[in-house]
């Protein structure tokens, strides 16, 4: 892996941080986790959190409801195809996604079902062709799926906000600064299952189909929530070393994504994470925090020094999303190819693509 992937500084752990007073009204006590919120943003650009509020039945549900989704026959599954859905809402199987090291595309070795804020059919900005918006495609093979998952959703996005003022604070800024920008952002959940590998050689390294669950990345959004249920994923360092980054009991990791780190104009980091290829079963559940569709990103004026050139272009928050994951999900270049959908033209530029080239 080359270190011109690697930030911050050549940590060899993540950082834990209580984060329970972000959820009450001592603005003191909310300064204070900031900071340690600042410190782990700007010099790893992961932390774990404690202190989140989100009761462990509504994760023993969550990870139920998957394991009885993914256990569905392949028939039943593929009802719920992303590639039904005008909104990118469903079931994601393996080989769906695709990713480029060069030109030659890598499989991540994983199946999905991917879900969002839930609009109705009618919802005016689904109508005007906002691809991210719009309903869920809800299984009703699995009973309480959508109670469960959704609530979880809600729950985790309540937590989202909260940590949206934590990093205000640790910005220098309002902590309510990013409220006007949530109004119905197109955060995502994914529910992700790396089924077992029998065959896997762990002392095998390289190969044409790649060594990995997940090939390196950063993530598009502001940051991700993400909730695991077994080891695999790894931090690169300063250093380009990869660190392993274990689940621990009670806490979420929390990753700075392109979006915070281009607001920040670099102060913040989106570090380049992947998850190794293993040979035993694992959930992944990571909700990707984003703010409003029409959301203009670019560094704010206080992080760019006068006379200063910024480091990150300005552009609008739905459509780098849409042109993202169309560039990575066969389905939508299929639309692509045939004329059906086209990649936003401010994104045609190359000059906003940044994240997850670094698979590169």
């Amino acid at each position: 892996m080359e270190t011109k992937m690697a930030k911050g500084t050549a940590f060899d752990r993540i950082p834990l941080v209580d984060i329970s007073a972000l959820l009450g009204d001592d603005l003191e006590a909310k300064k204070a986790v900031a900071r340690e919120m600042e410190k782990a943003a700007s010099e790893v650009g992961f932390l774990y959190v404690t202190g989140h509020g989100i009761a462990p039945e509504m994760i023993e549900k969550l990870q139920a409801k998957a394991a009885a989704f993914f256990a569905l026959p392949d028939e039943v599954k593929k009802k719920y195809y992303i590639g039904n859905s005008r909104a990118h809402r469903g079931y994601v199987p393996t080989g769906e996604e695709n990713f480029y090291s060069g030109d030659v595309p890598t499989v991540d070795k994983k199946e999905a079902y991917d879900l969002s804020i839930d609009l109705a059919e009618d919802d005016p900005d689904h109508i005007r062709g906002y691809r991210l918006l719009g309903p869920n495609q809800w299984p009703t093979e699995i009973e309480g799926f959508k109670e469960d998952v959704y609530g979880y959703y809600e729950a985790a996005t309540s937590l989202g906000r909260a940590l949206f003022r934590g990093f205000a604070l640790a910005l220098g800024l309002d902590e309510h600064y990013f409220d006007g920008y949530l109004t119905r952002p197109p955060s995502q959940l994914r529910l992700v299952h790396y089924p077992e590998n029998e065959t896997f050689d762990p002392t095998a390294i390289g190969g044409s189909d790649s060594n990995f669950g997940i090939s390196p990345h950063t993530d598009y959004e502001c940051f991700t929530i993400l909730h695991v249920t077994a080891p695999g994923l790894e931090v690169v360092n300063a250093d380009g070393q990869w660190i392993d980054a274990p689940p621990v009991p009670g806490a979420f990791v929390i990753n700075i994504g392109d979006m915070l780190e281009a607001m920040t104009n670099g102060r913040f980091i989106a570090t380049a994470h992947r998850v190794r290829k293993i040979n035993y079963e694992r959930y992944s559940f990571p909700l990707f925090c984003a703010v409003d569709y029409d959301t203009v990103v670019e560094p704010l004026p206080q992080f760019v020094e006068p006379g200063a050139a910024r480091i990150y272009p300005s552009y609008v928050a739905g459509d780098h999303l849409l042109a993202q994951t169309m560039r990575t999900f066969a389905y939508l270049r299929k639309l692509e190819k045939a004329g059906i959908l086209a990649i936003p033209e401010s994104e045609t530029t190359g000059e906003a693509f940044f994240g997850r080239k670094e698979r590169a």
